[in-house]
């Protein structure tokens, strides 16, 4: 295991995050056991040459209507990377509904390719810089389940999920 993906799963457990790993062969059963149905999802467009393979033969509905988006009690997303430093995920909006599907419903479980995870914020800002000037568009850093102070309590899930899983991808497709 390499320094960033040890130090990235370090950060993720004190955040609360959970994480389990898997092979691209194996990702669809994978996330079949890790959701909490009924679930919708995006592809992993960066994890898979066939993305939409990731989502097939499982539980997970993957061209949700807005309805079934309010029902779901997990979303599941890729995230385009990791940061180990912060345990942060870097997710990119898609003409899908992503963004959507990564913040409303009650837990969210992210799926990354082992190699894309980077040391730390400065390499993930240059690498999102990179990938988002050519499309001209943004990107989410989501850094563990969404937790608001605001009134004096930590309260957890008011602003995106309560629970957070990432799914570590090794190897390529």
């Amino acid at each position: 295991m390499s320094a960033s993906r040890a130090t990235f799963e370090a950060a993720l457990d004190d955040l609360g995050v959970t994480v389990s790993s898997t092979v691209p062969a194996e990702l669809p059963a994978h996330l079949s056991e890790v959701v909490t149905p009924p679930a919708v999802g995006v592809p992993p467009d960066g994890v898979f040459d066939r993305p939409e393979s990731a989502l097939a033969e499982t539980p997970i509905e993957a061209d949700p209507t807005p309805a079934a988006v309010r029902e779901a009690a997990t979303g599941v997303t890729g995230a385009d990377l990791g940061v180990a430093d912060y345990g942060s995920l870097v997710l990119t909006p898609t003409g899908q509904g992503s963004e959507l599907i990564s913040l409303f419903p009650d837990r969210h479980v992210a799926v990354v390719r082992a190699s894309d995870i980077l040391d730390d914020m400065d390499a993930a800002v240059e690498a999102i810089d990179e990938r988002t000037a050519a499309a001209g568009g943004s990107a989410i850093i989501a850094t563990g389940p969404s937790a608001t102070a605001d009134m004096g309590a930590l309260v957890r899930g008011v602003h995106g999920p309560e629970s957070v899983h990432v799914v570590i991808v090794e190897g390529d497709d």
